[in-house]
């Protein structure tokens, strides 16, 4: 098999009996993300010369029998932009902070140097990571290596792409609107967003200061595996998983209860999906509660001080005035700043809430945690991802981002997630017309442990990750 179809959980056991040197996996990667970028543009920022400085370190110290146990230890893994990394630009897709290098490595990144992981380099997002949708006017459009006219989704699409591609052994990406969900279903690979405030965010760019955002944002893998998900988030969690036993567990999985159709592909599915589970678990076929507000709730929520931070964060030295310079953008072409951004904040000030929204929301959030936790104690929830697999770029965009308010249509699944601040573990379970085809399961904080199990049994009897062969 070859080393970029290695999970880094086998790439680490291979590194450390000797099997392969982590110079020789750096080198393979290096070179196939040099073969591949130019026609996915997943990668906007190397650092291939340290890598290999890294790896050579990694090989002498395996060499002299020192006691190594860093668990990614020699590992070549792929950053989302987003996340800062010494010595590194973070731009968040913007002109004026392309000469930014951060001194600090982010706290995330921290963790994973210190299980001895190796950073080959950062991929693209959306501007400020704001849309489903990876394109910015600074490092341009990333393409499904699936098929590259199709969207990689966002924010996390660089990286998903980079690791459906094989260009990785493992990468890390962050939620808070379907971010790493979006991506992983779109390119067929394995995604895990974390639930509130489960793994530290500190050297995330942009912040998200308001206390309703910040519980919405989730960090985690994407992967090629669930024993890697489960392994990053051991790395990154505050606190450790409680072992569950799944036997003790029953599983939500709407079909006959979804409020919008899927494709019919996905539909069987699903149906195939239930068929399978149900011989060896309690299966019900019904809607969560709090689901049909979730999609509404979460807009409101993105949308509180009209997105202020991320228009100040956005402007630099000039003054960002959201329907202007997208009116100058689709006009003239020559604004500074992207159409899906510019557009995104101008849906976020028209639905910035009201103090009486505002109270609300609070009463609805208050009203749903405890309703959903009481729910998901003992459940285990299962949602498609999206309706379809990856749509022709730009259309997950005007679906999302739509006047006519079609996000209320498109967007549940995912925000059920965001809005409650839950973790999701997503995997590949299909295709359809040579696309993948997810889902996402779903739970209360403390019941990863059970998510991840189901996960490993829905991944070895079903598509799993494959590699994209470009």
């Amino acid at each position: 098999m070859s080393i970029l179809d290695l999970d880094a959980s086998t790439l680490a056991g291979y590194i450390r009996q000797g099997t392969v040197t982590s110079l020789e996996a750096t080198e393979a990667y290096i070179e196939h993300l040099k073969r591949i970028n130019p026609s996915v543009n997943c990668l906007v920022e190397e650092r291939f010369e340290l890598a290999r400085h890294e790896a050579r370190q990694c090989d002498d110290e395996l060499a002299s029998n020192q006691n190594i146990k860093g668990r990614l230890y020699g590992v070549p893994i792929s950053m989302k932009e987003a996340f800062d990394v010494a010595g590194m630009r973070t731009t968040g897709g913007l002109r004026h902070r392309k000469n930014l290098v951060m001194d600090h490595d982010a706290a995330i990144v921290e963790l994973l140097r210190h299980e001895g992981a190796i950073i080959l380099g950062k991929s693209n997002t959306p501007t400020l990571c704001f849309c489903q949708e990876t394109d910015n006017k600074l490092y341009g459009r990333t393409n499904n290596p699936w098929d590259l006219s199709r969207t990689v989704g966002g924010s996390s699409g660089g990286e998903a792409a980079l690791i459906a591609a094989g260009g990785a052994a493992l990468g890390i990406g962050s939620d808070i609107g379907g971010s790493i969900r979006f991506p992983s279903h779109f390119n067929g690979i394995i995604g895990f967003k974390s639930g509130a405030y489960q793994v530290k965010d500190d050297g995330a760019y942009p912040p998200f200061p308001h206390p309703l955002q910040e519980r919405m944002l989730g960090i985690g893998a994407i992967a090629k595996s669930v024993r890697d998900a489960r392994l990053v988030n051991d790395i990154l969690a505050l606190a450790q998983p409680i072992k569950r036993n799944l036997s003790d567990f029953s599983i939500t999985l709407p079909i006959d209860q979804v409020k919008y159709e899927v494709s019919a592909q996905t539909m069987l599915l699903l149906k195939d999906l239930k068929l399978e589970l149900e011989e060896a678990i309690q299966v019900v076929d019904e809607q969560p509660p709090m689901y049909e507000q979730s999609a509404l709730l979460w807009q409101q929520i993105m949308s509180i001080d009209g997105a202020s931070n991320v228009v100040n964060a956005a402007s630099g030295k000039r003054l960002l005035k959201p329907m202007r310079h997208w009116l100058q953008e689709r006009i003239a072409g020559n604004s500074e700043w992207h159409r899906y951004l510019l557009w995104a904040l101008v849906g976020a000030r028209t639905f910035k809430p009201s103090k009486q929204q505002m109270a609300k929301l609070n009463e609805q959030i208050n009203l749903g945690n405890q309703l959903i936790q009481e729910y998901l104690q003992h459940k285990l929830l299962i949602l498609p991802v999206y309706h379809s697999p990856a749509l022709p770029h730009g259309q997950v965009y005007k679906e999302i981002f739509a006047i006519s308010k079609s996000f209320l249509k498109y967007m549940p699944f995912v925000a059920y997630a965001n809005t409650w601040g839950l973790p999701s573990l997503v995997i590949p379970i299909g295709e359809e017309n040579g696309l993948p085809v997810s889902i996402q399961i779903i739970s209360s904080i403390g019941n990863e442990d059970a998510i991840f199990s189901l996960g490993e049994k829905i991944e070895s009897r079903f598509r799993g990750w494959k590699r994209a062969i470009l």
